[in-house]
This record gives C-alpha cells, sequence and structure tokens, in this order.
C-alpha cells in the first residue's frame, strides 16, 4: 500500500509544472509527509497524556494549522470529509500566505536549536510549496494521509521507500548524488568502526543522513539495551551539520522515519567555523561522512584551516581530525586521488592524517561504487591520537561491473569487514610500512603488489585540476615575494 502511495504521488507531481526533477520531488514529498508525521506525534502523545490524567500541549498549539484540520478532516467514519477539507486555489493560498508563515515563525519561539519546534521553523523557513496546483496538492494530501507512523514495521517500511525515494535521488545524476552514499557501503564502515552506545557519533556533511541513520540501526540492534540506552540514543548519540536546505530538511525526516524523534541536525556551513574554536566538549567519539568532494570554498573560508585549499573534501578532512577525540575513529569516503595528488595541500594534509592518526586501513572502491559520480574513491578508516605505523589496504573487487542496475550490495563487501578485523593479507588486501612511504611526497596510492594494477588512475579533469591548484599556489607565492619587494 504505502509503496503505491509513493508511486501515485510522484505521478501527480510530474504533472507540476514547479517539480521538474526527483530532487523536487522528494523535497515535496518530506515537507507534507513531515507534517503527517508531526499529527501522528502530537495525537499519540495527547492520548497518553489523557490516559494519565494529565493535560497535553501542543507543539501545534492552534487547531487551525495541525494536519487533521486543515489537511484531513474527518467524517465519522474515518474518511476524508471532502466538504470540509479545503482544495483548489484556497488550499494553495492557505499553505503559502498561512501554513508556511505561521510553521517558519517556530524558529524563534522556540526554547532553543534542539528542540523539534526549531526544527519545525528551520524547516519551514527553508523550503517552499512548489506544487502549484491545489487540485494536485489536494490530491497529494490524500495519499500522503493514507500512510501510518504507528506501528515499529509501518515505520520500518516508510523508512525503506523514503531511503529509495533519496537513492532515486543519487541516480537521477546532478547534484542529486551528493545526498545518496550506497548503504551496503555504509553498513560495511559502521561494522568496521564499531560505534558503542554512549559515544556520540557526528557527520559534519550529514546530506540525507545515511551515516547516522545506519548507525543508529546498528545500534539499536544490539543486545541488552537498557531503558537508559534507549534515551540515550534518542538523545544523545547522533549529530550532524548541513549546507543545503533540501539534504537538511531529508536528514530530519530520514533520522524521523528511522525512529529518531528530534534529530540533533544543525543547518549550517560546517566549513564557516574556524578550527580554532573547537573546544574540547565539541569532540566526538565516532565520525562518519562522505563529504562533498569537487566543490570549491570561497578564500575567506579557507581561513579557517592550517592547510589552506579550495577543495572543500579536504577542508573537511582538517575538520574531522580536529573534530575527533584523542583515541576517536573515524571513517571518511574521499576521491582516490587524494592519496597520490603532488600539490601541497595533498601533501601537508597526508603528512598531517599519519602524524596524528593511526591510518589503520584504506578500502578501495571500483568504479560504479557512487551510482551518477565518475570519481572513484576511498575509504579512509582512522583512529586519533597515535601516528600511523603500518596501512592495511584492501581493494574491493565485486568481480561484476557496478552500475544503477547491478548496484553494490552487502555480500560485496563481507570479506573486506572479515578480513580487517585482522588485517589479514590475502589477493585483495595487503599492508604496508609507513616507513616504507616516501617522506617527501606521503604517496599512499593503492599499489596491490599480489598482481593488480595501481588503481589511482588519475582522469584528465583530476590532471587539471591540479595544475589549476599549483597554478594558484605559484600566483600566491609570486603575490608575497612582490609584496616583501614592494
Amino acid at each position: 500500500m504505502f509503496e503505491q502511495a509513493f508511486k501515485n504521488i510522484d505521478d501527480v507531481l510530474r504533472k507540476e509544472a514547479g517539480c521538474t526533477t526527483e530532487l523536487d520531488y522528494t523535497e515535496q514529498t518530506s515537507w507534507l509527509l513531515f507534517l503527517k508525521y508531526l499529527d501522528g506525534l502530537e495525537q499519540d502523545k495527547a492520548l497518553e497524556a489523557e490516559m494519565e490524567g494529565r493535560s497535553y500541549a501542543y507543539i501545534i498549539e492552534r487547531p487551525h494549522f495541525r494536519w487533521e484540520n486543515w489537511a484531513a478532516p474527518k467524517t465519522p467514519e474515518g474518511k476524508i470529509d471532502h466538504n470540509r477539507a479545503i482544495t483548489g486555489d484556497d488550499l494553495r493560498e492557505f499553505v503559502d500566505r498561512q501554513l508556511f508563515p505561521y510553521l517558519h515563525g517556530f524558529k524563534q519561539r522556540a526554547s532553543g536549536p534542539n528542540t523539534l519546534e526549531y526544527k519545525i521553523g528551520e524547516i519551514f523557513g527553508e523550503i517552499k510549496n512548489k506544487i502549484h496546483s491545489g487540485y494536485n496538492l489536494r490530491e497529494i494530501i490524500d495519499y500522503i494521509d493514507e500512510l501510518r507512523f504507528g506501528s515499529k514495521a509501518e515505520k520500518h517500511e516508510l523508512s525503506h521507500l523514503y531511503e529509495a525515494k533519496i537513492k532515486n535521488m543519487g541516480n537521477a545524476g546532478r547534484n542529486g548524488g551528493e545526498y545518496y552514499t550506497p548503504r551496503p557501503l555504509i553498513r560495511a564502515i559502521v561494522r568496521v568502526v564499531k560505534p558503542k552506545v554512549g559515544e556520540r557519533i557526528y557527520d559534519g556533511a550529514v546530506g540525507s543522513a545515511g551515516f547516522l541513520c545506519e548507525a543508529f540501526d546498528y545500534l539499536k540492534a544490539q543486545p541488552n539495551l537498557t531503558t537508559a540506552d534507549l534515551k540515550t540514543l534518542q538523545e544523545r548519540t547522533f549529530y550532524g551539520k548541513e549546507k543545503k536546505s533540501l539534504a537538511y530538511v531529508i536528514a530530519i525526516m530520514n533520522m524521523i522515519l528511522h525512529g529518531i524523534e528530534a534529530p540533533n541536525i544543525v543547518h549550517t556551513n560546517t566549513l564557516a567555523e574556524s578550527l580554532a574554536d573547537i573546544q574540547d566538549k565539541d569532540r566526538m567519539e565516532v565520525i562518519l561522512a562522505n563529504p562533498p568532494f569537487g566543490g570549491k570554498e570561497r578564500k575567506e573560508v579557507q581561513q579557517n584551516f592550517p592547510i589552506r585549499t579550495g577543495e572543500t573534501a579536504f577542508l573537511f578532512l582538517q575538520h574531522f581530525v580536529k573534530m575527533l577525540k584523542v583515541g576517536g575513529r573515524a571513517g571518511v569516503v574521499i576521491k582516490n586521488t587524494f592519496l597520490s595528488n603532488t600539490d601541497n595541500a595533498s601533501v601537508s594534509l597526508r603528512k598531517l592524517l599519519v602524524e596524528s592518526c593511526n591510518l589503520h586501513t584504506v578500502l578501495d572502491c571500483p568504479g560504479g561504487t557512487f551510482q551518477g559520480a565518475g570519481v572513484k574513491t576511498v575509504v579512509l578508516l582512522f583512529e586519533k591520537g597515535t601516528p600511523t605505523r603500518k596501512v592495511w589496504y584492501y581493494q574491493l573487487d565485486p568481480g561484476r561491473n557496478l552500475g544503477k542496475t547491478n548496484p553494490l550490495n552487502d555480500a560485496d563487501l563481507a570479506e573486506f569487514v572479515e578480513l580487517q578485523r585482522t588485517f589479514a593479507d590475502s589477493p585483495k588486501s595487503w599492508s604496508v610500512d609507513i616507513a616504507n612511504i616516501d617522506p617527501a611526497t606521503f604517496d599512499l596510492s593503492v599499489k596491490n603488489p599480489n598482481g593488480g594494477d595501481v588503481v589511482t588512475h588519475r582522469s584528465p579533469q583530476d590532471i587539471m585540476d591540479e595544475i589549476v591548484a599549483l597554478d594558484a599556489e605559484s600566483a600566491e607565492v609570486l603575490a608575497g615575494i612582490r609584496e616583501l619587494l614592494g
């Protein structure tokens, strides 16, 4: 039933001139899903309060703006009452001119940024209703209202379908891919990092919150969890930051569907925060992330980092190293050319990583791992506080070409997870002593000694990017010399 409802919603959205991509479909479904979820949550809490003989203070304190009144008023038989349910221009006007401004106002009225009220205010200040036909909007609302969040099975199915929507955005290409990291890859990273209940888990480039959701599922499945453990998982375990409005909304909705009622996701540009301002209380025990690569940050943002570069992924890696507690563990996806680039920023960053952290594992991912993105990636797994002595490499080779119709699966990564426990050698895995790494370049390229090729192939674009980076460095040096000669 749920799957058909999602298909019906997409069919209606395809008629909308304001909705042209999978990103639009997911965004518009998200805000409506969120309000439907919120209504169910409030009704459950109100019923619980009534049974305990106390009153419940509604988050949506004005009844006019509750889903059950404006979106889905019911007949005594529990069907939508179309005599009272507004539609057409009246519905569109109400949503755009009354509902969204009212919900956006929660940001100012909330007691703090970690409250659900604040999240409501942020969501409805960031996104806009793109469903311009009030008749289409009414049809979609009717489908959304059929969805139920009551049981664990219902939430599981809805979260599964929502994940499929996020995956479709990634497959759609353009900037959709940055929202989706293949879940089998995330699950393998989580199994290697082994987060524990009581540890704080952080993703500063949270995207659709795939890493946090998978870490939650992993921890929730641990045996003998107490009521206190479950409260810790809900409130004091998962933290994320996200710059883009759509990703922020999707992350919150995704975490809610996975069972986290008030996600600790902050809408901010992580890289705009100075590393010097990070204190020990801010540091995390676990970091799991796939920061965006290929992006460029402005000069004023680069000033926040000791190793200055325009490449966003390299700035994020510095941020993650700083954000880790001593003894903290991390799993970070990055472009494979990071291991071999010869520009000063890349060399300095590799040096920082191996000297301040134990980079114990490098997982080399094949082309096609990330659908809709042509770049090849590696996963860096490291622990902060002791320098690297030995790096264990694993060259992932599923034995087939990966693509949209043949994606990565959990079985493909089973051997990696098993061998990584003991850093075992195999035809696909080997270790390199850091003493054998060139101290001038800290080149960490993937070179399989068992007959595999050097797989850090560089595309013409990668080479051009490095030339541009080197030219920019040269220009800065020349400018400095001219200033000195002045």
